[in-house]
């Protein structure tokens, strides 16, 4: 494992994934300093997500969840006001060994959690990888928003466009789903947490199948007149 010192972005509904696109409009002052004090460095990011119950301590360092992902800023606007319109590429994931008190912003010591791909892997991983597409490629919807994709499981559905096209790599494919499907927070921390991308996708084919079965289920109930 590779230790570094990194900010620390947390958020409420939003985790990040390696090698996914994430856009973030970034308004508070602390945060603010962190993306200039970024641009001016390394330009990495730490994304943590928040755990329940951070409302009372949002001003202060309410807890997180201690595997996160580091995005690189690939893209920065800076607004006249201060704010600033950025884009980030998930890297690694990591986990938290230390937090520290930064300029106005929390750091932390991380170690790097590389995620290699074994090649007995390879095929399994595009077992799954099929899997997906016959669960989504029918039924993905993209909206106007970039992380507002859903997946309509109990109606008729028409040819919509796909989500990824056929030539991106299994790995990037699953954790694209992974980010930008609908699913709750918990649930994609989750996904995130798990050891390597062949269980990422194992766990995400049977997250998909037990929201499929579920929908199709409350779809059968009997309505009440």
């Amino acid at each position: 494992m590779l230790a570094r010192s990194i900010p620390l972005f947390p958020l409420p509904n939003v985790v990040l994934f390696p090698n996914v696109f994430l856009p973030l409009h970034v308004f508070e002052p602390r945060y603010r300093r962190m993306v200039a004090d970024a641009l001016a460095g390394d330009r990495l990011i730490g994304i943590v997500l928040l755990k329940p119950g951070w409302e009372p301590e949002y001003e202060g360092a309410p807890a997180v969840y201690p595997v996160g992902c580091t995005g690189l800023i690939t893209h920065a606007e800076p607004l006249d006001d201060g704010r600033y319109n950025i884009v980030l590429r998930g890297l690694d994931k990591f986990r938290i060994v230390e937090e520290s008190e930064g300029p106005g912003y929390r750091r932390a010591q991380v170690d790097v959690l590389l995620e290699t791909i074994a090649a007995d892997d390879r095929t399994p991983i595009r077992g799954q990888r099929r899997r997906l597409e016959a669960l989504l490629t029918p039924a993905i919807e993209v909206g106007s928003d970039p992380v507002s994709c859903t997946v309509d499981h109990g109606r008729k559905k028409q040819d919509l466009t796909p989500l990824v096209p056929p030539s991106m790599a299994d790995e990037d494919l699953v954790h694209t789903l992974a980010q930008y499907l609908s699913l709750e927070p918990l649930e994609r921390q989750a996904l995130l947490e798990r050891d390597g991308v062949r269980a990422r996708a194992e766990a995400l084919v049977a997250l998909l199948e037990m929201k499929e079965l579920t929908t199709a289920h409350a779809w059968k109930r009997p309505r009440a007149h």
